[in-house]
């Protein structure tokens, strides 16, 4: 897990990222899958508070079992227009990197691939095609987000 996390943070170094984005890149998920609150707090007194507010930003739900996912997602489509920069772009990485593998894993699979997730085809492919749109709006860093753009757009065109 920490060679694809790593990705994420070199996506963020070299679109302008701070250590600190890097860092928050690397845990984006800990406190959604790993803890809720307490392993943001955990965060916080490890890395401070900028890494704990981006890794926070990043978080759609502190829950278990989460919010239904469609809400979710929804919410957390609404929650990027008001979010930091240094929120925007760890998001954009992560998004990114999840889309190519999603991209990857459906030219060697197949429509099977969407069975690993809650949203389904439709559901997945609308999220992704949502927070395109999205980061557009978005102070986004132009090379992340060019790629995320291209990246959907073929996830899109093969799948369909």
């Amino acid at each position: 897990a920490v060679e694809y996390e790593s990705r994420r943070q070199v996506e963020v170094l070299e679109n302008g990222g701070s250590e600190d984005e890097a860092i928050a890149a690397l845990l984006h998920d800990a406190a959604e899958d790993q803890g809720g609150y307490e392993t943001l707090e955990e965060i916080r007194s490890r890395f401070g508070e900028t890494v704990a507010a981006i890794v926070a930003g990043c978080t759609d739900s502190y829950h278990n079992p989460k919010p239904p996912w469609r809400a979710r997602k929804e919410a957390y489509l609404a929650h990027l227009r008001t979010a930091s920069p240094q929120v925007v772009r760890v998001s954009l990485a992560d998004k990114l990197h999840n889309s190519r593998s999603i991209l990857a894993d459906f030219r060697e699979c197949g429509d099977v691939i969407f069975d690993r997730f809650t949203g389904g085809k439709a559901g997945t492919l609308w999220y992704y095609r949502s927070l395109a749109d999205s980061f557009v709006t978005l102070d986004a860093p132009p090379a992340l987000l060019d790629e995320f753009q291209r990246v959907v757009a073929e996830l899109e065109q093969l799948v369909d």
